[in-house]
């Protein structure tokens, strides 16, 4: 796995609320920095916060949800440390996709049905890239396809013409058309069946190695996350209990819940996180290779 580099997204005492008839902190005092090539975990029960931590540092929330404290800085790689929480409208728009792009849960039925791939890519990219010609709209909708693993011929399918893989790998490429420097990723492999799952979690890291962007990727299977992560945050009731790196967990858990989430998934084999450990000893370049060999 890719060693912590400089920070790219720096989130101080982040705490929201949802203003309804008995307010609700849903985060409080979060607290995390995110390192460029970095993929971050966050962990934890439906409910505990994740999606809420998400959205605040998209600046996704609309009322009742309000961000009650807290800072959130993007560190640009031009060396511009980027206020997020005071961006106004015009701003933020163009940072999102930009800088920061996100798969959000239930990314698969995230597509217009109406529309095809190829009309899809081509209004994101002219959100943000209006003077881009036919030529390069085209090159790089295929592109991205291509990385994601979905022959360029589907860019003129309709979404219900593709499979749910497939569709799930055409959201992450939308996510990385604009080549951000930030993917969140809300429970992306979320209803796929466990072949296709792995598939897409081996390109994630694929292009996360390639292409040197950070990663929130955000799920509640925590075995899933020890194979693939770099660190790992978890959270209970709106807190971050715990951050450390995938093995620091696995191995040294300091926080009672921690531990209840590492004894909670038995094993196929009988001894109690064999399947665990075997996402710990693999690296991200051995699966990597393992993608390869499948291929040939």
């Amino acid at each position: 796995m890719t060693t912590p580099d400089a920070p790219v997204l720096t989130v101080d005492d982040l705490t929201v609320v949802y203003e309804v008839d008995e307010p609700v902190t849903a985060v409080r005092n979060a607290s995390l920095t995110l390192h460029r090539g970095e993929i971050l975990g966050l962990a934890g029960e439906s409910g505990c916060g994740k999606t809420t931590l998400a959205y605040a540092v998209n600046r996704l929330h609309r009322p009742p949800a309000r961000i009650a404290s807290g800072r959130i800085t993007f560190h640009d790689r031009t060396g511009e440390d980027i206020d997020v929480l005071a961006l106004e409208d015009r701003d933020l728009r163009a940072f999102r996709w930009d800088k920061l792009s996100m798969v959000f849960q239930g990314a698969m039925n995230a597509l217009n049905p109406v529309t095809t791939v190829r009309a899809q890519l081509r209004d994101t990219l002219l959100a943000h890239r209006p003077r881009m010609g036919r030529k390069e709209i085209r090159t790089r909708s295929e592109d991205v396809l291509r990385r994601v693993g979905v022959d360029p011929r589907r860019l003129g399918s309709y979404p219900h013409e593709l499979s749910g893989g497939m569709r799930q790998r055409v959201m992450i490429a939308m996510a990385m058309l604009l080549e951000p420097q930030i993917m969140i990723m809300d429970e992306p492999t979320t209803a796929l069946d466990v072949v296709v799952q792995r598939d897409i979690l081996r390109e994630i890291v694929r292009l996360r190695d390639e292409l040197d962007f950070a990663v929130v990727f955000i799920t509640h299977d925590l075995p899933l996350l020890l194979e693939i992560s770099d660190r790992i945050a978890v959270m209970l009731e709106g807190e971050i209990v715990e951050l450390d790196t995938a093995a620091g967990l696995y191995h040294n858990a300091k926080h009672p819940y921690t531990k209840k989430l590492l004894g909670s998934f038995p094993s196929l084999s009988g001894e109690r996180g064999a399947f665990i450990r075997t996402g710990i000893d693999e690296t991200a370049s051995e699966i990597g290779a393992d993608l390869t060999e499948e291929r040939a």
